[in-house]
């Protein structure tokens, strides 16, 4: 199948602007889970309700909040261009900011259900052999974790693939800089004899996604074999001293 240079240049933005978006919610998303899911404070629904709010929100919405908030002139973008001379409006930064507000809902809930499923007696023995909270997170809590995250992480870059309605809205659609796959589809939909190209970029979308979920599913079955349920593995790096013989 042969590209031309326009459906070139939106595919490479879009797995541009998809993998920042990510990358960069990925820390967040874990923090965010984490603390839905082992916290209780007050607000804590509140701040749930938020958390999720872009998946029920029309994109439209979101993109004119984005708009007025973090836009040149908004509440918080017209501090980050006078003072740093940076803006999201307009540039694929701000489509970037666009599909992670978008995506995140997506990964915070695949995260946090796998938090949730994690025993947290095994957590509570490393503590007691002397492990610091650190070092649990990162040598029991975290890795037990890692299939809801590979879903979470895969779930926003197919999510953030064909986000649309907020880009448009919030960095408008301009050619190499904002136009995406699904804007490049708009753009040739809405030009006459651009049929065959606007059915190659839904193929690439499509194909996109796929590979996504195949490869999600894949990494998620080689994580859950590697840690084979085996948590004294995990005990025995946090504590440095346990050993199996503690179970029976």
């Amino acid at each position: 199948m042969f590209l031309t240079d326009y459906e070139w240049q939106a595919v490479a933005l879009s797995l541009k602007v998809s993998l920042v978006a990510v990358s960069l919610s990925l820390p967040f998303g874990i923090l965010v889970a984490w603390v839905l899911a082992r916290c209780q404070f007050v607000g804590k629904s509140l701040l749930d309700s938020v958390i999720h709010l872009p998946l029920v929100l029309p994109p439209v919405v979101i993109g004119y909040l984005l708009l007025i908030v973090m836009g040149r002139k908004g509440v918080v973008g017209a501090l980050l261009y006078q003072w740093f001379g940076f803006s999201f409006s307009f540039s694929w930064h701000g489509a970037a900011l666009a599909a992670a507000v978008v995506a995140f809902p997506l990964m915070v809930r695949a995260i946090r259900l796998a938090l949730e499923a994690v025993d947290t007696r095994l957590e509570l023995a490393a503590r007691t052999l002397g492990a610091g909270r650190w070092r649990v997170f990162f040598t029991i809590t975290l890795p037990l974790t890692l299939p809801g995250i590979i879903v979470g992480t895969v779930l926003a870059f197919a999510r953030s693939l064909g986000e649309f309605g907020a880009t448009i809205t919030f960095v408008s659609n301009i050619p190499g800089e904002t136009r995406t796959i699904p804007n490049a589809m708009y753009t040739l939909i809405e030009t006459p004899g651009a049929e065959m190209q606007a059915a190659r970029l839904c193929a690439i979308a499509i194909g996109l996604s796929l590979v996504s979920l195949l490869l999600s599913e894949w990494l998620t079955r080689w994580s859950r074999r590697k840690l084979g349920g085996n948590a004294a593995t995990g005990l025995h790096t946090a504590t440095g001293r346990f050993t199996t013989q503690h179970y029976q």
